[in-house]
């Protein structure tokens, strides 16, 4: 869809000799010239969120010379992130994301103006924050933070430029509610917790964020140019490991309950909420039990069943000491194999699909002592026995 710039004429300012020669390749394409790049120049684009999706995203913005951009990331760089996240460097460990971020940036081209908020994006803060951009790049990973930028958008009048990536496929569309179908549109609710696993528990081959991210940088820079074929109204959908790209088309949908003909949302909601995610009330939290209490009780001999449901992959990386493999799915309709007279112990990677399990026996009507080992498979090697790897 051909949709004007959204960056007004009336903002604009002349490129000096330095910025003529940075971005002379772009002042060669009749596509963009001189007075798009002064739109990039004069644009402010905020990205929510700097890991795999905001790396390319902030860097090829900044290469491509928008004049202010603000990350929003509370998060720290973790060794695990340097698969993907090409941002952020070894030396980065430890450091808030949004200052290693702003660090590349800087580096990339001094020009850009860089607004660091290290601070969770929630309904309290959003609308204030993205108020002062033109563009919104979403490079969240979690549904709760994907509706929230999306309704910010839609009550500002923002375009929304989206990507999400799992594994070996990615996504990635336009949300702009004044020209076409908002993410609600897309997905009018999100999935049950627990049905869509994060990218740290189901894994994503590195390069694959590198092309949605950069898809959606593309996405960006049509966006403030104007004139150009964008992904409003259509959904890209990219499988890295067949290299195979489809396209399907979005209508915005009039009973949409914050862009549709009647909308019902006029306000940020609770999306914690809205996605499942709070606990309902009376409902039992699961017991849980620390790496270093597990090795307690096996150092006292106390008779236990631990139970491993993860991917055997995963088994394959980090064996766990005395478990006994069951899949997640098989768990409620084995209830037989388990000994109610001995307590079991569920491990996964990081301590969520376990919960999963134990809820699904204690709706299977098992009466025997459950426990969730917290923060998993991760949480033994960091705290029990170091020479095994965390991944």
């Amino acid at each position: 869809m051909l949709i004007d710039s959204v960056i007004p004429k009336s903002r604009l300012t002349d490129l000096t000799n330095e910025e003529i020669s940075r971005y002379s390749r772009h002042l060669l394409l009749p596509d963009i010239n001189i007075e798009g790049q002064k739109r990039l120049k004069a644009a402010r684009v905020l990205i929510v969120g700097t890991g795999g999706l905001g790396a390319p995203l902030a860097l090829y913005l900044a290469a491509a010379g928008v004049g202010t951009l603000g990350i929003v990331d509370f998060d720290f760089v973790e060794e695990s992130n340097l698969q993907r996240q090409i941002i952020h460097g070894t030396r980065d460990i430890g450091r808030p994301k949004v200052a290693s971020a702003k660090d590349s940036i800087r580096q990339i081209n001094p020009h850009v103006k860089v607004n660091e908020y290290n601070v969770m994006l929630t309904a309290e803060n959003a609308l204030d924050i993205i108020a002062d951009y033109d563009v919104v790049a979403d490079g969240t990973d979690n549904y709760q933070t994907r509706y929230l930028v999306n309704d910010a958008c839609v009550l500002l009048g923002k375009p929304n430029v989206y990507g999400s990536i799992f594994q070996f496929e990615g996504q990635a569309s336009v949300f702009y509610a004044k020209e076409g179908p908002c993410y609600r549109c897309l997905y009018p609710s999100p999935p049950p917790p627990g049905l869509v696993p994060s990218c740290s528990e189901g894994g994503v081959i590195g390069v694959l964020p590198g092309v949605v991210g950069t898809i959606q940088a593309g996405e960006v820079i049509k966006l403030i140019v104007g004139g150009a074929n964008t992904l409003t109204g259509r959904l890209l959908l990219f499988d890295q490991w067949q290299m195979k790209f489809r396209e399907l088309k979005l209508d915005k949908d009039p009973a949409c309950p914050i862009c549709g003909k009647k909308p019902t949302i006029k306000k940020l909601i609770d999306y914690e909420v809205f996605c499942g995610l709070n606990k309902p009330q009376g409902e039992k939290p699961v017991d849980t039990l620390t790496a270093l209490e597990l090795k307690e009780r096996f150092d006292r001999g106390d008779r236990l069943q631990i139970i491993d449901i993860r991917e055997p992959h995963e088994r394959a990386i980090v064996k766990f000491p005395y478990a006994r493999y069951i899949p997640l799915g098989q768990v409620a309709r084995r209830i037989d194999e388990f000994d109610p007279s001995v307590p079991a112990v569920f491990i996964c990677k990081i301590g969520q699909r376990s919960i999963f399990a134990i809820r699904a026996l204690l709706d299977a009507g098992y009466a025997g002592e459950l426990y969730n080992l917290k923060d998993g498979v991760n949480a033994w090697a960091r705290d029990v026995d170091k020479t095994l790897p965390q991944y």
